[in-house]
């Protein structure tokens, strides 16, 4: 039986200290950690212990080093989100535009045109609920004018509510032969559909992540996206192998790859760049970062 009692943030200094971290003010580390859970820190200091049974810390372990990668990881999570806004618009823009024009402004209603009608169930209760739930004039006016129409409205404005993750699930459970599904691949320099829907799931995750203010830095990424052997836009020389996907890195190659089409002036990589160089203590091969990753033709296209 769980029987830890909560401890003062006195008392947790006190048992960091005693641990071996290495508090140089015990006010700031107090105002530290009012604000931010002993619990969530410990994510960040977890890697700094020799011995992580009795949570003893490694010789030189700073509390100061431990707020740095909390405050890399926010900072870092802020770019990305930035970056998959961008990717989210695109995605929800060529999904409406293509499917509409070839389809119909119902296509995401039609169950013959997709794989799993389960998933599409799920995919259409969860939209339907976001309708109800929203304040957006755009809808309300529709039902107004609409009220003897049953079906949703149509997806330039139904889909306008609804989250990356919906859209990117909607785009991998299209059946290939729905010709949009490769021309918007295509234009997103996958090629074909083969590819991009583990892109998007890959990317929908991390959103998750950022839009959770979950641990990006260190953290094992589920998730496996294919990759093209030879891209037709800038890639990477160095590919990462397949055990090595759990790591923020090659998420952070296909962001750029598709950001690199939707802006190609896009200042990502110095970003990216600054924020290794304002935080020098965070090790980037804890993201999985290449050496030289700056120069690689997919981060150097600006």
């Amino acid at each position: 039986m769980f029987e830890k009692k909560p401890t003062t943030i006195q008392e947790q200094i006190d048992q960091l200290i005693k641990r071996g971290l290495t508090i140089k003010d015990r006010d700031i580390a107090a105002h530290h950690l009012s604000h931010i859970s002993y619990y969530r820190l410990g994510e960040y200091w977890y890697s700094m212990q020799s011995d992580k049974e009795q949570h003893i810390f490694k010789e030189k372990s700073k509390f100061e080093d431990v707020i740095a990668l909390y405050c890399f990881d926010g900072e870092l999570k802020i770019l990305l989100f930035d970056v998959i806004e961008k990717i989210e618009i695109s995605l929800r823009t060529k999904l409406i535009y293509h499917l509409s024009h070839e389809i119909s402004p119902w296509w995401f209603q039609n169950f013959d045109l997709f794989n799993d009608s389960k998933a599409l169930v799920k995919t259409l209760s969860s939209l339907e609920e976001e309708l109800e739930r929203t304040k957006d004039d755009s809808i309300k006016n529709h039902h107004r004018k609409h009220k003897d129409d049953l079906r949703f409205p149509p997806a330039w404005k139904s889909l306008e509510q609804t989250s990356f993750g919906a859209l990117s699930k909607l785009y991998g459970n299209l059946k290939h032969t729905v010709s949009s599904k490769d021309i918007i691949a295509k234009e997103y320099g996958a090629v074909n559909h083969t590819y991009l829907p583990s892109w998007l799931q890959s990317i929908a995750q991390i959103r998750n992540y950022c839009a959770h203010h979950s641990r990006l830095w260190n953290r094992n990424l589920p998730g496996n996206p294919k990759l093209l052997s030879a891209p037709p836009n800038p890639w990477i020389a160095d590919v990462p192998k397949q055990h090595e996907f759990q790591k923020l890195y090659v998420h952070l190659c296909l962001m750029k790859y598709f950001l690199n089409i939707i802006q190609p002036q896009n200042s990502f990589t110095e970003k990216l760049y600054g924020l290794f160089e304002k935080y020098p203590n965070v090790d980037p091969n804890a993201l999985g970062m290449k050496n030289n990753w700056y120069n690689e033709p997919l981060w150097t296209k600006e």
